[in-house]
């Protein structure tokens, strides 16, 4: 895979860092989650596909040693927390890239390394508003809404992470050298708008929110319920696209009001609407399947993978477990990405393997053991 011989260190943390990590995983890095002792009841990384664990208590002294020996042997350390956790750890970059010049050194922060919010707590709906984008998402008088948190989370978060490690260690096979990556979700989702900010001369954005031919204001670019109560998904923005969609429709378009006529949207999104409620989702998808009208339906979790275009494409694999979710994207054609199938990891269910691993002595190991900045989930575990 593209990725096999990369060490990855992930100190664990909530749902973007685990995301970087499992897209490193599953395109063939090594990575090891660094998972917290004492650890908590309930383990929090749904994320864990690929990945093995280290239970290891960062808060003691021995246990940052531990880290530090940990990092000198990787190529990229993520870590999640709120800046200056790692420097009250002694654990700081200016310490780790000392002792290894050639580690990326990944920071995985809402509001990133500097600034006002820099040591401020935030969720994605913090980040997405700090970035601008959450004032363009929302339906016409309401307030703005988030689409769960997707897109500061894991688009602006997890997924620009990975990229600036992927580009750092392609850097550094022509200098040698790692470096410090600052990835802030603020920015992250930001720099994902680009498009927004650099079509505002275009008209696209000029009326309020919910009234613009991208954001639910276009009868032609909106959900539909069908006679069954699912929904159409419609996305007809060209006009040759917006003539199939009238045909299938069966409506006249030379009776109908022009494509782009805004005061006459609200009427024919109600004409559209009371269309589509007459007929189930499956006869919309007999009319419009293999048609270019961009109508199609709006799938659930339970239907997703049984679609036929899914299908076809193995868009969506299945574990030992029987849990379904998506296979790893983009799909490279000669070092595809081959994800895990076994379970998620236990916490630090391979403590004594990577300590071994990463050069600590039987001796050593047991004695992090005794003292307790390290634990397993093994109890017969040969320590």
């Amino acid at each position: 895979m593209a990725l096999s011989g990369v060490r990855v260190l992930e100190l664990a943390g909530l749902a973007p860092a685990p995301l970087c990590g499992m897209i490193l995983a599953d395109f063939g890095a090594q990575v090891v989650r660094v998972d917290r002792t004492p650890r908590s009841a309930v383990a929090t990384d749904v994320q864990g596909r690929g990945k093995r664990s280290l239970a290891l208590n960062l808060k003691r002294p021995p246990g940052a040693a531990a880290l530090r020996r940990l990092c000198c042997r990787a190529d990229v350390l993520i870590e999640p927390f709120r800046h200056g956790v790692m420097e009250k750890l002694g654990l700081g970059p200016e310490v780790i890239l000392q002792e290894n010049p050639r580690l990326i050194y990944a920071r995985l922060t809402g509001f990133g390394q500097a600034g006002k919010y820099a040591r401020s707590a935030g969720h994605d709906i913090n980040y997405l508003a700090l970035s601008g984008v959450l004032s363009k998402l929302g339906r016409k008088d309401e307030n703005p809404y988030p689409p769960v948190n997707l897109l500061a989370d894991f688009a602006g978060g997890g997924v620009m992470c990975a990229m600036g490690i992927v580009t750092a260690l392609y850097e550094r096979t022509r200098s040698g050298k790692g470096q410090i990556i600052d990835a802030s979700m603020v920015e992250g989702v930001a720099y994902l708008s680009s498009f927004l900010w650099k079509s505002q001369n275009l008209g696209l954005w000029n009326r309020p929110r919910g009234e613009n031919l991208l954001d639910s204001g276009a009868p032609f670019y909106e959900t539909y319920k069908t006679f069954d109560g699912k929904f159409m998904a419609v996305g007809a923005i060209e006009p040759q696209f917006y003539e199939q969609l009238i045909k299938g429709l069966g409506l006249d378009s030379d009776k109908l009001p022009s494509q782009l006529s805004f005061s006459d949207w609200p009427e024919m999104k109600k004409k559209f609407a009371s269309i589509f409620a007459e007929k189930t989702q499956a006869e919309w998808c007999s009319i419009f399947d293999n048609t270019d009208a961009c109508v199609t339906p709006v799938l659930s979790f339970d239907e997703v993978a049984s679609h036929q275009h899914n299908k076809q494409r193995s868009s969506f694999i299945k574990n030992d477990q029987e849990e379904i979710s998506p296979r790893p994207a983009p799909l490279l054609s000669r070092t595809p990405a081959v994800p895990s199938f076994k379970r998620d990891p236990f916490i630090g269910e391979h403590t004594e393997e990577i300590l071994l691993e990463y050069g600590f002595t039987k001796e050593e190991i047991a004695k992090l053991y005794s003292d307790k900045v390290i634990e397993v989930s093994k109890p017969k575990a040969n320590l």
